[in-house]
């Protein structure tokens, strides 16, 4: 069959990558697609939100399957453009419809959603601009630090994280009087701090039976040590080794299970991924956040150890037979090293030629902000490679990566070298 991928990121690159070794995927789109992506399928030049010049692609190429990359297309209601159209209503969307991607989409409707349902997660309330002095006083009653989250998508940013009692009041009056994060902000939730250990879950479900992938750490700080600037991540590892049996099953039957009987509960239309960011408290999972689609770079490391072919996999997803699909997984770590332009995440350079990429093969290559120019490949975006390998231990397969970006040069380049030292 032909397929699309909607998105321009390493996650999409990785998708294509795996979507691509399989038979059954005759031609392969991304729109808009990266340099990594012309040279294993067509890049077609469109918006992931323009749902009328996605439909012409869709139509034109003959494509029967669509997989979607980011959130906004998703909160957006592409799947129900695609339902409610004549057209397109037997075409394989993978994601959720609007209903279910309001799990990222609102932070409030999250944490009512795990309310509801019995999920754990940190105590929290919500404001707006004119509860903004009763926000004031909840922040009284927490211990610091203090966690502000702007209720709507802020492109990863809208997170919060304060030490200082009257600096958190003066940035919930920025976020709800002053528009700091723009649209997102108009609501706030306030949650307690949860001190622990974050790992992330990946759910693929068809809306009522599910799989759940590989489990995946990420490292979202700037610099070494995780110290600096919130970023979409410097690197990620696959499995999380301290996720024992114990630990899983707690996590499946508190929070896996939970989410999908509520999804069905509430009769959400929902075939694709759930990403459930986790913090480990005292052995205890919490949910922070819920994500409607795979997260990046976590999807660099978990793709590659899933063995089946993803067409069928997801084609099993859209048509509501995941139970009839085993799950065969790579028993390998997998690593990854997000290397990225200088002074990202703040400002920084495009254009730069990026050089070595054919002298890498013991790592996959994934592309994140490149772009074709003039025959060359040169940076187009803050996380530019995102730099994959695998080996029985995952030490040995961040040596394999760091070895493999030992190959790579273009101006200003980036990397942290501490990917794992907390584990």
């Amino acid at each position: 069959m032909n397929i699309l991928v909607l998105g321009s990121g390493g996650r999409e690159h990785a998708f294509a990558y795996k979507l691509s070794q399989s038979p059954r995927c005759e031609k392969l789109f991304v729109a808009p697609g990266n340099a990594g992506t012309s040279f294993i399928a067509n890049n077609v030049k469109l918006s992931v939100t323009d749902f009328q010049a996605i439909k012409q692609c869709v139509l034109a190429n003959e494509i029967k399957m669509v997989v979607v990359g980011p959130e906004d297309p998703l909160v957006q209601g592409i799947y129900n453009f695609f339902k409610g159209d004549n057209a397109l209503k037997n075409i394989l969307l993978i994601g959720p419809s609007r209903r279910g991607a309001l799990l990222e989409g609102s932070k409030q409707r999250a944490k009512e959603f795990m309310m509801h349902h019995n999920i754990p997660t940190a105590a929290y309330m919500a404001f707006t601009k004119e509860s903004v002095e009763a926000g004031k006083q909840f922040l009284e009653t927490l211990s610091p630090p203090y966690v502000l989250k702007a209720d709507g998508l802020a492109a990863g940013k809208g997170v919060l994280i304060i030490n200082d009692i009257s600096e958190a009041k003066t940035e919930l009056e920025n976020m709800l009087s002053h528009s700091k994060f723009g649209a997102a902000s108009e609501k706030v939730v306030v949650e307690e701090f949860l001190d622990g250990i974050e790992l992330s879950i990946f759910v693929l479900t068809d809306g009522k039976n599910y799989k759940v992938l590989p489990t995946a750490k990420d490292y979202k700080r700037i610099g070494e040590g995780d110290k600096g600037l919130n970023t979409g991540g410097m690197g990620a590892i696959s499995p999380v080794p301290f996720v024992d049996e114990v630990l899983m099953n707690k996590i499946e039957e508190r929070i896996v299970k939970p989410t999908i009987n509520g999804l069905i509960a509430e009769e959400i239309e929902y075939n694709g991924f759930v990403f459930i960011g986790l913090i480990i408290v005292n052995s205890e999972p919490f949910v922070i956040e819920y994500n409607v689609r795979m997260g990046d770079p976590e999807t660099e490391v978990v793709l590659p150890r899933i063995d089946n072919d993803l067409v069928d996999l997801l084609e099993a997803t859209a048509k509501q037979t995941l139970d009839q699909v085993t799950l065969e997984i790579d028993p390998r770590s997998a690593t990854t090293v997000m290397v990225v332009s200088g002074g990202y995440p703040e400002a920084y350079e495009k254009g730069k030629k990026i050089s070595g990429i054919e002298r890498i093969g013991d790592s996959i290559v994934f592309h994140a902000g490149t772009i074709q120019k003039d025959g060359e490949v040169v940076t187009n975006g803050g996380r530019v490679l995102a730099i994959t390998s695998l080996d029985k231990d995952f030490r040995i397969a961040l040596k394999k990566s760091y070895q493999s970006i030992d190959e790579l040069s273009f101006a200003k380049m980036y990397y942290r070298t501490d990917i794992g030292f907390d584990l």
